[in-house]
């Protein structure tokens, strides 16, 4: 194991350094942890993530009594050498609590914590838009188009992804691109909206495209 040069980083007087593990298929903040030289050591050596307890004062791999590994896909140090940030393939939950993530509990506008759980900080826009179609399905709003769209039935959704994939092949084509730039976005809310029917999350999708990364053909195939 290589000795970790304690000059290229910024340690705190504790000789610790704030490490942020980012899912590396949809970017969701999964935990902070603190690392020292030895844990990025380990961490680099052996791919999976490593951390100084700072209670028990001690080394210790993320999972090591759970099995909820965190795997190592990359790692990045910030601007000013005094943060880490890991880019990990989960197995299984990472909270100690069950969750998928530490960060399940809303911060208000008042600056509250909130009690209830909620799954919002996850993924990105698409998660976010996922989301939206799905709650719309369960509480049908009025005037809604992804209401209307639910109410127009299976084959409605999958016009409209017929019709939208054909809108930007005609974008392209034209060569404009804040018009490709409209007619994807459109493409893939309608996608979205086969997920939000099917009941798919955007994980699964992710997962698939992680299985297939790195490997020749769309199916692994040479």
């Amino acid at each position: 194991m290589s000795e970790i040069s304690a000059d290229q980083f910024k340690f705190d007087e504790q000789g610790l350094l704030p490490a942020v593990v980012q899912d590396w298929l949809d970017g969701s903040i999964l935990m902070l942890g603190y690392m020292n030289q030895e844990a990025i050591a380990r961490t680099l050596a052996t791919k999976r993530v490593h951390f100084w307890s700072r209670s028990r004062r001690q080394l210790w791999e993320k999972g090591e009594t759970s099995g909820h590994t965190l795997h190592v896909k990359d790692l990045f140090v910030d601007c000013d050498h005094d943060t880490i940030l890991v880019k990990a393939q989960a197995v299984g939950p990472t909270c100690h609590t069950g969750e998928r993530a530490c960060f399940f509990v809303r911060l208000d506008e008042q600056g509250r914590i909130g009690g209830d759980k909620t799954q919002d900080a996850a993924g990105g826009i698409l998660n976010a838009v996922l989301q939206t179609i799905r709650d719309r399905r369960a509480h049908p709003r009025t005037g809604s188009y992804t209401t209307k769209l639910f109410e127009g039935g299976h084959d409605k959704i999958l016009k409209k992804v017929a019709e939208e994939a054909g809108e930007v092949l005609l974008a392209s084509k034209g060569g404009k691109r804040e018009e490709i730039v409209y007619e994807i976005a459109d493409l893939l809310f309608h996608t979205l909206m086969v997920l939000g029917y099917h009941e798919i999350a955007l994980q699964d999708i992710y997962m698939e495209l992680g299985k297939r990364f790195g490997k020749a053909g769309l199916r692994g195939e040479s």
